[in-house]
């Protein structure tokens, strides 16, 4: 194991500082251009990639919230996804809901959301890792049986039609890029917030070492439901958006098993656990996917290079974009600073762990990873 040397010390602190102090204007700017993208690119078709985009940029990155920050790789959050399309559908029919009333029932989509996901963890938490996959994948298919079969309240195979919008055919998208812009907004935020906090650290302290985390006082079970809860809600209100957006959620659509695999991708292109992760990967993926699908016809090409993709991602790039890319910017200036020469030199066995409070009562214990200690700075 290697410390860093004096000038490698210092060439990290330069590189965090100057990276807390741009931190907050970069997203200012993020943020400014966000909001004034439809407003400068007036081109509808310019304006329904941005549309498109900030759909998965708000399903990935509260599809972090819990599997980035503990581990758990879900492949089932198209049924909040799902859940929440056909919700909106069916609220709007059945409650006569027109133009920009049918966004009021984004929140109960929400909620909805919530609610499924407090049984559908109870029983798929009860596992780890690599069992808790297989069920999620099977608890899709379980709702997307349902859409198929509950045809009097779904539609079945027709699916669910949205009624139509008397809106300025040249601004027709923007009301849906809003409505996706605000709820991809407070999810990035949520995540922000989560990962700066106790729970935030808990959750990576079961990534790193659930056992060990338990020793230390973490509530597994509760910390891991309330995540997976958590990361329900926008996943849900966002795919009420979709539905008004697209105008028609079937089985196929609604509980498609590529959207969990999409988000995923993003999550893991641009970092897996870390907040502007999967917003890079779903502003890389979604406009290339969809331009790609302009281009070619053929769905099965697409299809072998999105798997192709994940391959390399996990062979090549296996941290994500982000965290590499830091790392290997902090080496640079470390070289730099050092002259060349190697970065650090061997550090005594005695170093001490550093010292975090995981316990749910604010007690002591040692961080499981070092890196879980380092997630609160």
């Amino acid at each position: 194991m290697t410390a860093p040397s004096s000038g490698a010390t210092a060439a990290g602190r330069a590189w965090h500082v100057a990276w807390r102090a741009w931190r907050p204007a970069g997203s200012l700017v993020v943020l400014v251009a966000a909001i004034l993208f439809p407003l400068v690119f007036t081109n509808p078709a310019v304006t329904n990639y941005g549309v498109f985009t900030l759909v998965f940029v708000a399903a990935a990155s509260a599809w972090n919230i819990f599997s980035g920050y503990s581990g758990y790789i879900s492949l089932g959050h198209a049924v909040f996804f799902g859940s929440g399309a056909y919700f909106v559908g069916i609220a709007t029919k059945d409650w006569h809901y027109t133009g920009s009333k049918v966004f009021a029932l984004l929140p109960l989509a929400g909620l909805l959301g919530a609610i499924l996901a407090v049984p559908f963890g109870l029983v798929a938490l009860r596992v780890r890792r690599h069992t808790f996959v297989v069920i999620t994948i099977a608890v899709f298919f379980i709702f997307q049986l349902m859409a198929y079969n509950l045809q009097s309240i779904t539609g079945g195979t027709s699916g669910l039609l949205a009624p139509t919008i008397n809106y300025a055919a040249a601004t027709y998208n923007n009301p849906f890029y809003y409505a996706a812009f605000a709820i991809a907004a407070g999810t990035i935020a949520l995540s922000w917030l989560i990962r700066r906090s106790r729970f935030g650290l808990q959750l990576r302290a079961i990534r790193d070492d659930e056992d060990r985390a338990r020793g230390l006082g973490v509530r597994a079970e509760r910390v891991k439901l309330s995540a997976f809860v958590i990361s329900a809600v926008p996943v849900a209100m966002i795919g009420g958006v979709w539905w008004y957006y697209t105008t028609l959620v079937d089985p196929s659509s609604g509980f498609d098993p590529l959207f969990d695999v999409a988000i995923a991708l993003m999550a893991f292109l641009g970092g897996l656990g870390t907040v502007a992760g999967p917003v890079l990967g779903a502003l890389i993926i979604e406009p290339a996917e969809l331009y790609f699908q302009q281009q070619v016809s053929s769905g099965y090409i697409f299809l072998i290079l999105y798997g192709a993709l994940f391959l390399v991602v996990i062979l090549v790039l296996p941290r994500g974009v982000i965290p590499t890319a830091a790392e290997l910017i902090t080496k640079w200036n470390a070289r730099r600073k050092n002259g060349g020469g190697p970065p650090g030199q061997a550090l005594p066995a005695s170093a001490p762990s550093p010292e975090v409070d995981l316990s749910a009562d604010g007690s002591k214990g040692s961080s499981p990873q070092a890196s879980t200690a380092r997630g609160l700075a």
